[in-house]
């Protein structure tokens, strides 16, 4: 029952997409602060009304936690032990603003605190990521999914990913100190995930704040292609925490 949500999820993922490109380099776009000082605009909550009545249909049983909502004060009882949606109807929101196509929709079903299934869908590519029980998988617009691994770490240097938008160089800088590294590129919202996903680089350190929203689709496609997200005291990293912020984390490729 699990995984067949998986083609409905990414289905919502792609609506709620749609969506945000009618809202995409409109001139005027309004952006409000919220009390966590992060923007929203128009387009964060046009496609989370699209989503979460979506999976309210598809799954009524299972509530789900969206990052619009709980900063409105939605925010249903979540017993970690069960399965419930989380939710970023637009990740990489200053990416929408600067118009660079970095932002996704992040869906991910959770249980037992682990992310199972997850879709990141990034409307200004055309691009659908999903991972779930049978692999990780990419499609690009509107073709047959292919499927996507991790690689191992390569010999010769890792690839490093880090955040376009937020800056925690000094405490990278300290991580990477003793690693051998061949590049680092920046990038937005939870592409970063997947493109370890898909084996185009090798690690991602996190450094600040992040919520489980932010992380969990993304989290959930690279588990499925091999990878894990853990920790700095290296374990994995947990869902369905109180007051869903993440701890500091480290993304990784088929690791051993």
């Amino acid at each position: 029952m699990t995984a067949a949500l998986l083609p409905e999820l990414a289905r919502i993922a792609e609506a709620a997409g749609r969506e945000i490109l009618r809202h995409y380099r409109r001139p005027g776009m309004e952006t409000r602060l919220k009390g966590d000082r992060t923007p929203v605009t128009a387009a964060d909550e046009a496609a989370e009304a699209i989503i979460l009545p979506a999976l309210a249909a598809l799954a009524p049983a299972i509530p789900s936690v969206a990052e619009e909502a709980v900063a409105k004060g939605g925010l249903p009882a979540i017993d970690r032990r069960a399965r419930f949606f989380l939710v970023d109807p637009l990740d990489g929101t200053r990416e929408f603003l600067a118009g660079n196509g970095e932002f996704t929709v992040n869906i991910a079903l959770i249980e037992d605190s682990r992310p199972v299934l997850g879709v990141v869908h990034l409307p200004a590519l055309g691009t659908t990521y999903t991972g779930g029980p049978a692999g990780a998988r990419l499609s690009r617009s509107g073709a047959p999914p292919e499927p996507i691994a991790a690689r191992p770490r390569p010999r010769d240097g890792v690839i490093v990913l880090a955040s376009r938008s937020h800056n925690n160089g000094d405490a990278l800088d300290r991580y990477l100190a003793e690693m051998e590294v061949a590049e680092r590129i920046v990038a937005g919202s939870s592409l970063k995930f997947c493109r370890i996903a898909e084996g185009l680089a090798d690690l991602y350190p996190r450094f600040g704040r992040t919520m489980e929203w932010d992380t969990a689709a993304g989290h959930a496609v690279l588990s499925a292609a091999g990878g894990s997200v853990a920790t700095m005291a290296g374990e994995p990293l947990a869902y369905g925490k109180p007051g869903f912020a993440n701890p500091d984390f480290i993304a990784r490729g088929r690791w051993t």
